[in-house]
């Protein structure tokens, strides 16, 4: 079963505080995820970010929103219960409550436009189609679409650039991720193309302890088993067992399960991976704006 939206989880809420007494956000994520039958590995989902479990997260903006609606109050730190006003709504209870219902509470819209300043006047009638979302889900997706726009973006470069230019970036990636000792030393390592196969080499660490090798090919073309084959052939011609192979393209399938079926150890990086890899260790990419997301430090308002 999916895990619900954030509206969806309102009215259980609700029903779930009936009785009127004091209950943990811990009581209540139990029993929510018992009655929608999540299993353990949906409850374990994290959002995108890998900060936080998602259904974690919509519960508690599904508790926020019914906060702003006077529907239930917090009496401590992790310990709410339901209002008179919940109450109410219980006794003639709809078949669901959304945004548009806790729009009737002048409470609510007073919460909401602080927060929707900029809010049409159509937008009371009925909620958005990103409604649906956490505001932390919506900016995440909103992140990740920068984040995928700017990754095409430095794709469209690495193909348009020389093959100098790329073996450079390649350099710079893999010097990045701690491979290659120093720059130098892993710009010297590779760029020697047509040596039977190989591109070039790069220390596996600063110490130089193993040496991996590296075929780097700005194609537009998919690269075929053949082309891994023979990278293979070279690896084993200098009785090397590690290897890189790094496109702008993409890997065949045949290619993919070749790599899983022999003694060699062949990392196979296309140009989506490295797109991203450049995004992670900021090559050829800068900065625009950090937005610092900053919570409720519970501890500091704890007694000793």
């Amino acid at each position: 079963m999916a895990i619900p939206d954030f509206q969806s989880l309102i009215l259980p809420l609700l029903q779930f505080c009936t009785d009127g007494n004091e209950h943990t956000n811990r009581e209540a994520l139990e029993a929510l995820a018992g009655k929608f039958g999540l299993s353990e590995e949906e409850q374990k989902q994290l959002l995108p970010s890998g900060q936080q479990r998602t259904f974690d997260n919509r519960l508690a903006w599904a508790r926020a929103h019914m906060k702003m609606a006077g529907l239930i109050i917090n009496t401590r730190r992790g310990v709410f219960r339901i209002t008179h006003r919940g109450q109410e709504v219980l006794k003639t209870p709809p078949s669901e409550i959304n945004l548009k219902f806790l729009r009737q509470f002048p409470e609510y819209i007073e919460a909401r436009d602080k927060y929707k300043k900029n809010r049409k006047p159509s937008d009371t009638d009925a909620p958005d189609e990103k409604e649906s979302q956490t505001p932390a889900e919506q900016l995440e997706e909103a992140y990740q679409i920068i984040r995928d726009n700017l990754a095409s973006d430095l794709l469209a470069q690495l193909k348009s650039s020389s093959p100098i230019f790329f073996e450079k970036v390649v350099v710079e990636v893999l010097v990045k991720m701690g491979y290659g000792g120093s720059r130098k030393d892993a710009g010297q390592a590779i760029g020697h193309s047509g040596d039977e196969g190989v591109d070039g080499i790069i220390k596996e660490d600063r110490l130089g302890l193993d040496i991996i090798y590296i075929q780097a090919k700005r194609w537009e073309n998919n690269v075929s088993r053949p082309e891994i084959q023979k990278f293979a052939g070279a690896l084993q011609g200098k009785r090397a067992r590690k290897g890189i192979f790094i496109t702008t393209s993409e890997f065949s399938q045949g290619a993919q399960e070749y790599v899983s079926n022999i003694d060699s150890k062949i990392i196979l990086i296309d140009g989506e991976q490295l797109a991203q890899m450049m995004i992670d260790h900021d090559v050829g990419v800068s900065t625009d704006a950090v937005y610092k997301l900053k919570r409720l430090d519970s501890d500091y308002f704890t007694d000793d």
